[in-house]
C-alpha cells in the first residue's frame, strides 16, 4: 500500500504540471531552421576537439621521428628512447590536462558574456592552438607543438561544457536530449575525420603532417562566420540578465511562430521565482538541494570516463599491431562503429529516455570487460580468438555511445536550476577531461602490472555506475528544468525514495 502511495503522488505530480502548464509537456515544438543552424554552428567546436583526438594516433612514429630529428639538430646526438617515449605521452597528454585547466573558467565565460558569446571568444584558442602545432614544423620546436596542444586543451575544456548549456537552453524541451546528443555526434565525427587524416596515405606523412594539424582551421573559421547570426540562450536573457523582450525576441526566432512562447516563456519565469540571482562555487557544493545531483553527476561521469573506452581510443592502434597488419584500418573501424552508435544514441534519447540509455550501456559495457579479461588471457591457447577481441572492442565502443559517452557530457545541464547551470557543466568538464588525463597516464604501467586483469577494473567502475543509475538517476525525458530541479529542493519535490526504500522512479 506504501507502494502505491507515492506511485499514486507521482502520477498527481504529473497531472498537476500537465494542468497548470500543458503546453511545457505535452506540446511537440517543431525543429526550425535558426534552432537547427544555432545547435550546428555550436557543435563545430566539438568537430574540432575530436579531429584533434584521433589524428594523432596513427602518425605517431613520424611526429616521433620530428622530435628525434629537432633534437639532433640541437644537440648533435638522438634523444634516448625514454626520454622520446616520455616527451610524446606529455604531447598526447597535455591536451587533457589544458582541457582540465579550461574547465576552470566555464562558470565565469557563461555569465558573464553568455552562451553563444562564450563560444565564440573560446573559439579564438581553438585557432591560436592550430597555428601553433602547425607551425612547429617551420619553427623547428616540438616545444611549440606541445605549447599549441595546450592552449587547444584548455579550448576543449571550455567549449565542451559550453556547447551542450548553449544547446539544452535553446533547445524545447521535447527534442533537448536528442539535440544535446549531436554534441556527442560531432565529436566521434571529429575522432573519425582525424583517423583518416592521420593514415599514411592521406596526410600522415613526413611532409604533410604539418598541414593536417591545421585542417581544424576550417570549422574553426566557419563557426565565426556563422554562430554570431544566432540568437542567445532565452534562458540567459530571462533568467540571467533581466531581459524580458530579447528574451522572447530570441525564442521567437528559435521557435518560429508566437503561440508557442506564451508556455515556454512563463516556465521561465517560475524557474527565475524559485531560484536565487547567483551561485557561488562555494555556495554550489554547500547547498542542500544540489547534493544529490552533485553525487549523481560525479558517478555518472566517473563510471563512465573510468570504463575502459578512452584507453581503447587512444591505445587501439598498439593493441591491434600485436595480433593484425593492418591495425590502422582496424582503428578506423573503432571510429566508424564510434560514429555509427552516437547517431543511434540521437534517435533514441528521446524515446528510451536518458536513464534505459544509461543503464544498458553500463551494463554492456561491464559484460564486454569481462569478456575480454576471459579472451585475453586464454589467447596464447587459441590464436583464432584475437578476431573475438576485436569484434569486443567495437561491443564496448557500441555500449559507450549508445549512452554514456552523450549523455555523461549533459545530465548536469539537466539536473541543476539555472544558476547552478554553469558551475554543474564546469563540474562535468573537469570529472571528464581528468578522467580522461588520468587513464592516459595509469593505462600503460596498469597494463603492464594487472595484464588481461586491467579490464577487471573498468568493469568494477562500470557495475559501480549502473549500480548508482539505477538507484538515484529519474528520468528527464520531456521533463522541463524546473520540474527536474523541483525534485531535488525537497519540500515541494517528489521524494527520491519513499521509507521502505522503493524507488519511485521508473
Amino acid at each position: 500500500m506504501r507502494v502505491n502511495s507515492f506511485q499514486l503522488k507521482n502520477k498527481l505530480k504529473t497531472e498537476e504540471i500537465n494542468a497548470t502548464h500543458p503546453n511545457t509537456v505535452t506540446t511537440q515544438s517543431h525543429l526550425t531552421a535558426t534552432l537547427l543552424i544555432s545547435i550546428l554552428a555550436a557543435v563545430l567546436g566539438s568537430l574540432q576537439i575530436g579531429y584533434h583526438t584521433g589524428n594523432v594516433n596513427a602518425p605517431a612514429k613520424i611526429i616521433e621521428e620530428f622530435f628525434n630529428h629537432t633534437w639532433r639538430a640541437r644537440h648533435n646526438q638522438s634523444m634516448p628512447d625514454h626520454s622520446l617515449t616520455l616527451l610524446w605521452s606529455l604531447s598526447v597528454s597535455i591536451k587533457d590536462f589544458g582541457a582540465l585547466l579550461g574547465s576552470l573558467g566555464v562558470k565565469y565565460v557563461a555569465d558573464s558574456y553568455g552562451r553563444r558569446n562564450s563560444i565564440l571568444i573560446v573559439n579564438c584558442l581553438s585557432v591560436v592552438g592550430a597555428c601553433l602545432m602547425s607551425a612547429s614544423k617551420v619553427c623547428e620546436s616540438f616545444e611549440v607543438l606541445i605549447l599549441g596542444r595546450l592552449v587547444f586543451g584548455l579550448f576543449c575544456g571550455l567549449v565542451m561544457s559550453l556547447n551542450p548549456l548553449y544547446i539544452q537552453e535553446v533547445s524545447p524541451t521535447n527534442l533537448r536530449g536528442a539535440f544535446a546528443t549531436l554534441n556527442q555526434v560531432s565529436f566521434a565525427t571529429g575522432i573519425l575525420v582525424g583517423m583518416v587524416a592521420g593514415l599514411e596515405t592521406v596526410l600522415g606523412t613526413e611532409h604533410y603532417w604539418a598541414m593536417m594539424l591545421s585542417l581544424s582551421l576550417i570549422p574553426a573559421l566557419t563557426q565565426y562566420l556563422v554562430l554570431p547570426f544566432c540568437p542567445e540562450s532565452p534562458r540567459y536573457l530571462l533568467i540571467n540578465r533581466g531581459e524580458e523582450s530579447k528574451a522572447e525576441a530570441a525564442l521567437l526566432r528559435l521557435r518560429g511562430r508566437a503561440e508557442k512562447l506564451v508556455a515556454e516563456l512563463q516556465e521561465m519565469k517560475e524557474e527565475a521565482a524559485h531560484t536565487q540571482t547567483g551561485v557561488t562555487t562555494h555556495e554550489f557544493f554547500k547547498k542542500r538541494s544540489y547534493k544529490q545531483p552533485i553525487i549523481i553527476v560525479l558517478i555518472i561521469n566517473l563510471g563512465s570516463q573510468l570504463s575502459g573506452f578512452n584507453a581503447i581510443i587512444n591505445y587501439s592502434t598498439r593493441m591491434f599491431q600485436a595480433k593484425f597488419d593492418e591495425a590502422k584500418y582496424l582503428t578506423l573501424g573503432v571510429g566508424a562503429v564510434n560514429v555509427t552508435f552516437t547517431l543511434v544514441a540521437f534517435f533514441l534519447m528521446e524515446r528510451a529516455g536518458r536513464r534505459r540509455l544509461l543503464l544498458t550501456g553500463f551494463i554492456s559495457i561491464a559484460v564486454c570487460n569481462l569478456l575480454m579479461t576471459i579472451v585475453d588471457s586464454v589467447l596464447h591457447l587459441a590464436p583464432e580468438l584475437r578476431s573475438l577481441q576485436v569484434l569486443l572492442v567495437f561491443c564496448l565502443i557500441s555500449a559507450y555511445e549508445l549512452g554514456p559517452g552523450p549523455i555523461s557530457w549533459f545530465i548536469a545541464a539537466e539536473l541543476f536550476d539555472q544558476p547552478g547551470r554553469p558551475i554543474a557543466m564546469a563540474f562535468t568538464s573537469m570529472l571528464n577531461w581528468g578522467g580522461k588525463f588520468v587513464l592516459a597516464l595509469l593505462f600503460p604501467p596498469l597494463l603492464k602490472i594487472c595484464g588481461e586483469y586491467v579490464y577487471l577494473l573498468f568493469m568494477a567502475m562500470a557495475l559501480l555506475a549502473f549500480t548508482f543509475t539505477w538507484i538515484r538517476l529519474p528520468e528527464t525525458k520531456g521533463r522541463t528544468f524546473d520540474d527536474i530541479a523541483e525534485e531535488f529542493r525537497g519540500a515541494e519535490g517528489i521524494p527520491l525514495h519513499n521509507k521502505s526504500g522503493f524507488n519511485t522512479f521508473t
